[in-house]
């Protein structure tokens, strides 16, 4: 057996990333800054942005193997089932010819009641890619879109580098969970991920699930991040959590907008309305699992009648987000809007259902992404202007 050759792992290796965390061990990847984990001083959101939504180790190598050491830690939610293990994705010039998962590994156990996490520590796995070709060629490793890689270390059967910087445009995105790619069979196959592939962009995800919430640390990452292309998926976890009223959801709509301009004046920039979800059209959160189902399924347990107070729905928010682009847009020429029922309708639920009535799953992903990379990347769309 030909011995491999064990190579550091470096920043320039890491695509998809703003920061990173070195432990003991090695490195996890993060896709908010821990300047950012710091004022939001909570646990759910430290582990969503430690998960590896949209990152990858981009490399260039002759190697027919490829090993990667890791810990993955998978996140455990009480009261629901434990899905699989995540997956990693290997591409090869770009296409998808393998998929694997880490043996060993911890746990964070979430509480969703309180949002409160739990570690569990564990062991390191290897990830091994194999029967590669033997040439000088790109290669990728997508990290699970739903758990945290702490990355140690990389061997192959012949020297790797990292990869040279596409001479594509970086694509920026910030969402919800539906963003993040829960549900999706791999990370390469979250509608983030399936729209980037098909419009021939680089791919930053800033997805975070339940964390999508309009904060000023995210805004202020958007800002402070390199890109040539912005889109802001907003909605979904205002409702869910019941986190604000229309009073506070407009000024903090402009706000955040108004950071991201800072330092992107000029960037194309998207706002994008919630996709359908049956739930909370019309009727305000807060949401939780459904107890009375056997599985993992979702039930709203707000009351339709207190939009007249100013709690909020899918409906409402699309609404107002509709008139506050509108407003600025005669300001600035490079903000546009997509109504996210576009994406995915009411007429979508019927043939391409939510499994657990919020999240798509791969076949939904799918859907949304093709009609995201149409919508926003060809003809007269919103990323082929200014």
């Amino acid at each position: 057996m030909t011995e491999l050759i064990r190579t550091p792992l470096t920043p320039g290796m890491l695509r998809g990333t703003v920061d990173a965390r070195n432990t003991e061990r090695g490195v996890i990847p993060l896709r908010l800054p821990e300047a950012a984990l710091r004022q939001g001083h909570d646990d759910y959101l430290r582990l969503m942005a430690s998960q590896g939504a949209g990152v990858r180790l981009a490399l260039r190598t002759a190697a027919t193997v490829v090993e990667l050491d890791l810990v993955a830690t998978r996140t455990v939610f009480h009261g629901a089932p434990v899905g699989p293990p995540g997956v990693f994705d290997l591409l090869v010039e770009g296409h998808l010819t393998g998929e694997a998962a880490a043996p060993g590994g911890a746990s964070a156990d979430v509480d969703m009641a309180t949002g409160a996490v739990t570690y569990s520590t564990g062991t390191a796995g290897t990830v091994r890619f194999e029967g590669l070709p033997r040439r000088e060629k790109d290669i990728e490793i997508w990290l699970p879109h739903s758990e945290v890689a702490e990355l140690i270390a990389l061997r192959t059967d012949a020297p790797v580098r990292a990869a040279q910087e596409a001479d594509k445009r970086i694509w920026l995105h910030h969402g919800s969970s539906i963003s993040q790619g829960v549900d999706a069979a791999g990370p390469t196959r979250t509608w983030p991920a399936v729209a980037a592939s098909r419009a021939g962009v680089e791919l930053v995800n800033l997805g975070l699930n339940g964390n999508a919430l309009l904060d000023p640390f995210t805004a202020r990452t958007v800002r402070d991040t390199h890109a040539d292309l912005i889109s802001i998926k907003i909605g979904i976890n205002l409702v869910n959590t019941d986190l604000m009223r229309m009073r506070a959801f407009t000024p903090a709509v402009h706000g955040f907008l108004d950071t991201i301009r800072e330092g992107h004046p000029d960037t194309p920039l998207l706002l994008v309305s919630p996709i359908h979800s049956p739930l909370v059209e019309d009727t305000p959160g807060p949401t939780a699992p459904d107890p009375d189902f056997p599985g993992l399924r979702f039930k709203t347990f707000g009351d339709a009648a207190d939009t007249a107070t100013g709690r909020l729905t899918l409906r409402t928010i699309r609404r107002d987000l509709s008139r506050i682009a509108t407003e600025r847009m005669a300001d600035d020429a490079c903000l546009h809007y997509l109504d996210g029922l576009d994406l995915y309708s009411e007429e979508d639920f019927a043939t391409t259902p939510l499994p657990d009535l919020l999240h798509p799953d791969t076949a939904g992903h799918a859907l949304i992404g093709a009609r995201f990379a149409r919508h926003a990347f060809t003809g007269r769309g919103p990323f082929t202007s200014c």
